[in-house]
């Protein structure tokens, strides 16, 4: 599966999807810090990535339908941001990609649950 991570993510992110075989570009490496969210949403689109970020507005469906492409992936961290939260969120993720692919839904991922939207 390809995954571009969001630029608030890093690199973070990067070793635990690619230990699973997953391929794997960040926004920085792309040169595209600073995109729009919809131009980084039609970036993901056209290159058949699932975009994995922290920015909620990712959630908006009707703004950012996950089904008209690969989909997506909305970190939740609730309180305080940290590397250690990232990191948990992601390993969640992967670890439920191994056994059901994401194909065009939107995942939230929270501590301890992921919550799938199917495609209409």
């Amino acid at each position: 599966m390809k995954f571009k991570l969001d630029e608030n993510l890093g690199s973070l992110g990067k070793a635990i999807l690619a230990a699973d075989g997953h391929d794997v570009m960040t926004v920085i490496e792309q040169r595209l810090s600073g995109a729009s969210d919809q131009r980084l949403y039609e970036i993901c689109r056209e290159e058949g990535r699932v975009l994995v970020t922290l920015d909620q507005d990712f959630g908006e469906v009707l703004r950012f339908p996950p089904e008209a492409g690969p989909g997506i992936a909305v970190l939740a961290i609730p309180g305080r941001m940290s590397p250690t939260a990232i990191v948990s969120r992601i390993s969640e993720m992967a670890k439920l990609i191994r056994t059901q692919p994401i194909n065009g839904q939107l995942w939230i991922i929270e501590p301890g649950r992921i919550r799938i939207r199917q495609p209409r």
